[in-house]
């Protein structure tokens, strides 16, 4: 039973988000506090309001990162979520959200890169039930990435 809380405890990226006011120059300061700190950005997607933005970030340091962005004045919330690798085609992201739908499992949000070291998509995906939904990918041989795994990409 350990071993499997374990495997799914590795399967668990942690994003962060920063919290950030729709204001010019803003979103720079946070990106050039990262740089500062040598923090390499892996993913990110912006999602806004009129008021404010969230930006999301998979990160090379997490603790690091959201250490600086606090003393910057940023307000920064850690969240888990899961990455999966899909083929990179038409329908490839549709066969993994098959999966979901298939048992009423929703969405909160998701966003994806390409790398060029690899033929895949890469979807970096947020759900209420992250146990549930990963048990249905395993089950499914989808190729759920870890963090080490996003380093090398």
């Amino acid at each position: 039973m350990k071993e499997i809380l374990n495997e799914v405890k590795n399967m668990v990226v942690k994003q962060i988000s920063v919290f950030i006011e729709n204001k010019e120059g803003r979103m720079k300061k946070a990106i050039n506090t990262l740089a500062q700190e040598n923090i390499n950005i892996r993913a990110l997607s912006i999602a806004d309001t009129t008021k404010y933005g969230i930006l999301r970030l998979i990160v090379s340091d997490n603790e690091k990162a959201i250490e600086a962005l606090e003393k910057d004045g940023f307000i920064v919330r850690e969240d888990d979520v899961i990455i999966v690798a899909v083929p990179d085609e038409p329908n490839g992201l549709n066969t993994t959200l098959a999966i979901f739908d298939e048992k009423g499992i929703n969405l909160d949000y998701l966003y994806a890169f390409v790398s060029s070291k690899t033929e895949k998509a890469i979807v970096v995906m947020r759900l209420k039930h992250m146990d549930e939904a990963i048990a249905l990918l395993k089950d499914s041989d989808a190729h759920i990435l870890e963090k080490k795994d996003i380093e090398d990409l």
